[in-house]
């Protein structure tokens, strides 16, 4: 098929590196290339960077709401467009243009978690599955049929990390098969029961509040690594936590239970967790016990 890729993060180079070596890729749609780094020099995204390397046509406009742009797209004759994680509208002409509409691969069992952070409010929710939902496009949010669903389930010790690496290679399975499959898969309509929205996240969100129970504080550290990261003060400083645990103990919130044995457990209102993988202010991340030999905590020491 000739297939227009739209994407930008390396969620979504999987994804284009699966539909390039099964199908002619007419053109590679991605933001625009964004400051980065100390200089802040403009970087192109990793969608963009793939796609040179794979020697695709990129095209970067700052909007698709321009008849020009428009016009280009339509030119390209595509048979479908494949979208995932583009970050910009697709206004009504762009949604119509290919032969076979647009499909979007979207990291969650539709209609839970429509929106922009799916993955992260999975984890933060609780949540014991997610997966892969291959969507017709329509003009609402996240709204449309859904012809293709995989399923994973979402472990105690998950991350949004771990998720976002499993479901970014289960959608470059399920949009090739997808694709193969297209004439013969019946689109079936979202139920109108279950509709949850996943909010952006915002770094605000990220800083520790000890006094809510251990099944929260779990939930956040998991959901937040590795980014933006879910953060606390100890007296040594900033620390930001990135794998966790539920553990036994109590105390007051915030107070160090076990910090021996490369163990650094922390009482939380109810319960505790133990943290497993944290990072130190310009430092790597690193796991408890050797994160210990160069923060002095000790139990009985408060974390705020």
């Amino acid at each position: 098929m000739r297939v227009i890729f739209m994407g930008t993060p390396a969620f979504s180079v999987p994804a284009l590196e699966a539909v390039a070596a099964a199908h002619e890729v007419a053109a590679v749609y991605t933001q625009p290339p964004r400051p980065a780094g100390r200089g802040k020099g403009k970087r192109p995204s990793p969608v963009h960077q793939r796609a040179q390397e794979l020697g695709l046509q990129v095209w970067h406009p700052i909007t698709l709401r321009h008849g020009m742009i428009e016009n280009d797209f339509i030119a390209l004759q595509a048979d479908v467009a494949v979208v995932v994680a583009y970050g910009l509208i697709l206004p009504r002409l762009i949604l119509k243009a290919p032969r076979h509409g647009c499909l979007n691969i979207h990291a969650s069992l539709l209609p839970r978690w429509r929106g922009a952070a799916p993955i992260h409010r999975a984890v933060q929710a609780g949540d014991t599955e997610t997966g892969i939902c291959i969507m017709a496009m329509e003009e609402g949010l996240d709204t449309g049929p859904v012809l293709l669903r995989r399923t994973t389930p979402i472990g105690a010790q998950d991350t949004t990390g771990d998720l976002h690496d499993r479901l970014a290679a289960m959608g470059a399975e399920a949009i090739v098969e997808a694709l193969a499959r297209l004439p013969d898969l019946t689109p079936q309509p979202q139920p109108e029961t279950g509709v949850t929205y996943a909010d952006k996240i915002d770094k605000a969100e990220a800083r520790i509040d000890w006094t809510r129970p251990a099944q929260q504080v779990d939930r956040q550290i998991r959901a937040l690594s590795p980014f933006p990261g879910a953060w606390c003060e100890t007296p040594g400083g900033r620390l930001k936590l990135l794998r966790s645990a539920l553990a036994e103990g109590t105390g007051a919130p915030g107070t160090v239970l076990d910090a021996g044995r490369g163990r650094l457990v922390v009482a939380c209102g109810t319960g505790a967790v133990e943290v497993t993988e944290a990072q130190r202010a310009g430092k790597r991340p690193m796991a408890a016990a050797e994160l210990l030999l160069g923060l002095a905590l000790e139990p009985g020491a408060r974390l705020t």
